[in-house]
């Protein structure tokens, strides 16, 4: 599913990623760890296509991103990737419905469509009694799982995820943490989450930890059969 190799990335004479490597299989949930300024959120935005690399490769999907100009970029975030942050970003004029459709309608799907859909993902969640409520007239865990069925609505090869229970107390941050595993068994989701929870991090099919702009180790969980 996602395959980086010899990352590097520096700003100015700082030097940010030295030569990162990172394969996730399809279906797999994987947990990147370190301390602040290790790298993290700047390997998951070059992952996620928000930033480049300076140097070093990156194939998601089969496809080779480094290929694309930036109108193709543009598209193939839209359509292929999803996007989960600490803070929500939330569109605070629009609705539950309408928030997550957005992603939808960027790709060019019929309203009814998009609509039926985020209805569904919403009722997964749920959120089916809130659709039609604004993003102040919801509490901190039902913007973030309205956050999560946005991330959802192209149906993404993969998810990305940025300390996404950094801001929710820790008994939403439990159900946030549990709906990941939930999504990768429903729909199969390949999930990246940066994130300082030990909780979260260990539940992962593998924990990756970063220092100094490397992956330096790698711990793969073992379920008791």
């Amino acid at each position: 599913m996602l395959k980086a190799q010899n990352l590097h990335k520096s700003y100015g004479k700082l030097e940010i990623l030295k030569g990162v490597d990172l394969h996730v299989k399809t279906g797999e949930v994987v947990s990147i760890v370190g301390a602040s300024g290790a790298g993290k959120s700047t390997l998951l935005h070059i992952v996620g296509t928000l930033d480049n690399a300076d140097n070093g490769s990156l194939i998601i999907d089969n496809i080779d991103v480094s290929k694309l100009n930036s109108r193709k970029i543009s598209e193939f975030r839209n359509q292929k990737i999803g996007f989960i942050f600490q803070f929500h970003h939330l569109l605070p004029e629009f609705t539950a419905l309408e928030n997550v459709c957005i992603p939808a309608f960027i790709a060019k799907q019929s309203r009814k469509e998009a609509e039926k859909y985020a209805h569904e993902l919403l009722e997964l969640l749920g959120l089916s009694h809130r659709l039609q409520h604004k993003p102040t007239e919801l509490s901190g865990g039902e913007q973030q799982r309205v956050a999560v069925a946005r991330a959802l609505i192209n149906k993404p090869a993969i998810l990305l995820a940025d300390e996404p229970s950094g801001n929710l107390d820790s008994a939403n941050a439990k159900e946030l943490h549990q709906l990941f595993f939930d999504l990768r068994d429903r729909f199969n989701q390949t999930i990246v989450v940066v994130t300082h929870n030990e909780e979260l991090a260990g539940m992962a099919d593998r924990e990756l930890l970063m220092k100094d702009g490397k992956i330096v180790y790698s711990h793969e969980t073992v379920i008791d059969q």
